[in-house]
């Protein structure tokens, strides 16, 4: 027995060489089988481009009007992005329609918006879905004038007839505000009166400053710039809903806000009463076409920005995937019903292209490997076929060369016949075998052998005489007679 320096020896030498053959049997697999594996990662390659190409550096997302609650927000997604290697062009609109027929032409580059729920209908829009509700919009009713007292006036839905001889901005028609205002005014059973005029949000706002006009529509966010202005201006009036939950059975997509008295500014107590604002929510709308990674970037841009409490909303609240105006995108129902996401996940730890880049091997090449195994499985049987059949055709080779000097040998073509022989053996010693094909190997090379050194002891292994020929015929024909 060994000492243990000599058997740790040993046992790193056998190990040593043991790594060698793996590597020398490697390299001579990949060179007899290149071809096979070059169409299978040509095929992967084309797979992967095919079925999900890269995404886009760069995306188009349309945020309404100058001023609202989707500019501040789209600024923040952008932020977001950029972070990501991405870069999110904010597209300014005239509103809620204007982005909805955007996306659905199939020819527009814009590929998201924010869109608030109920202002188009969708029953024949088609190639867009919802990534979720993100956001409560407040349908807002500011006025300059007396305060008027809600145990009388029951709120602007009960007596707007007191508003149908003023002046009252509904919002540039096209918008979310002009269709909210619309539908409010409608199921009250009011028409708009002939002084209502058709302002642009932050232009309303102006003009109710400045006493233009008497009262605004306003459907936007408690954050929104135009909304902010109106609420921290000591002149300006809130209108309330005094019948906010007749309106939500009415009007299912719309939600009740409450808004506790002085909640907007204690100071001041503003406002002087417990109020229930009327809401619709923003969806995050795209083109069915996006590509799978920017559509999960969005999600996790909703789930930071969106997911936070604010005002109105608990935290965790959005992304909602509740009462989307339009059907939700597979990437959202998968979101939705697994929380974190592989490609989510990731994004959270590497740069976006690595992830994405993870993301492909997962769900592309894994499965495809998977797939392809058997065919893995068989590339060893078909290095092997190949060895057996270069093996198989020296031997057929060789036999008729044999055959041929048995029929036609000629002693002075010695030196010829030697020489087919060094070139049969200079084919056997090119081949390169696996061990498994190793005894048939070096039969081969025997049997080459056998037949060289029967030429070089002389000619009668292959020079027959036609006595012998001859005595041969008889012993063979009385082989063939009966007993």
């Amino acid at each position: 027995m060994g000492s243990f320096k000599e058997n740790v020896k040993e046992t790193f030498l056998g190990l040593s060489e043991s790594a060698q053959e793996r590597w020398i049997d490697f390299t001579q697999f990949l060179q007899e089988t290149w071809p096979v594996l070059v169409l299978l990662l040509a095929l992967i390659v084309g797979i992967g481009i095919y079925a999900d190409p890269p995404p886009p550096r760069h995306v188009m997302i349309a945020t309404g009007t100058t001023g609202g609650s989707s500019e501040i927000l789209g600024k923040r997604y952008a932020e977001f992005f950029a972070k990501k290697g991405i870069t999110l062009e904010l597209v300014p609109t005239n509103g809620a329609q204007e982005n909805i027929n955007r996306l659905s032409d199939r020819k527009d580059p814009l590929q998201a918006a924010f869109v608030q729920a109920g202002v188009v209908h969708t029953k024949d829009v088609t190639g867009i879905h919802s990534l979720g509700v993100i956001a409560y919009d407040p349908i807002w009713f500011f006025y300059r004038g007396p305060e008027l007292n809600p145990k009388d006036f029951q709120g602007i839905d009960g007596r707007f007839k007191y508003f149908l001889g003023k002046k009252i901005s509904i919002g540039n028609e096209g918008s979310g505000t002009h269709a909210h205002a619309m539908k409010l005014l409608k199921v009250s059973g009011y028409e708009p009166g002939p002084n209502f005029v058709n302002l642009p949000n932050d232009q309303a706002v102006i003009a109710l400053k400045q006493g233009e006009i008497d009262g605004v529509f306003i459907v936007d966010t408690h954050y929104s710039s135009n909304v902010q202005a109106l609420l921290n201006d000591p002149q300006v009036k809130l209108g309330t809903f005094g019948r906010a939950e007749a309106y939500t059975k009415l009007i299912p997509y719309l939600s009740i806000l409450e808004v506790p008295e002085g909640a907007f500014d204690l100071k001041r107590n503003f406002p002087n009463t417990d109020l229930k604002l009327l809401a619709t929510t923003t969806n995050l709308l795209i083109d069915d076409r996006m590509h799978p990674a920017i559509q999960f970037l969005f999600l996790q841009a909703a789930s930071e920005i969106n997911g936070k409490a604010t005002f109105f909303a608990k935290r965790g609240e959005f992304p909602s995937f509740k009462n989307t105006m339009l059907p939700e995108s597979p990437v959202a129902i998968h979101y939705e019903n697994n929380n974190y996401p592989f490609l989510v996940t990731m994004l959270s730890y590497l740069p976006f292209w690595l992830a994405e880049l993870v993301n492909h091997i997962v769900f592309i090449v894994l499965p495809f490997l998977i797939i392809s195994y058997p065919l893995l499985q068989a590339l060893p049987g078909f290095r092997t076929r190949r060895m057996q059949n270069k093996i198989n055709r020296i031997y057929s080779d060789l036999k008729s060369f044999e055959q041929e000097l048995l029929i036609n040998f000629d002693l002075g073509k010695l030196n010829e016949y030697l020489r087919k022989l060094d070139l049969l053996e200079y084919r056997a010693l090119n081949i390169k075998v696996s061990k498994r094909l190793a005894g048939e190997y070096y039969s081969l090379r025997t049997s080459i052998d056998y037949v060289r050194n029967c030429l070089n002891r002389g000619v009668q292994p292959y020079q027959i005489d036609e006595t012998s020929v001859a005595l041969a015929g008889q012993v063979l024909t009385k082989m063939d007679q009966p007993g």
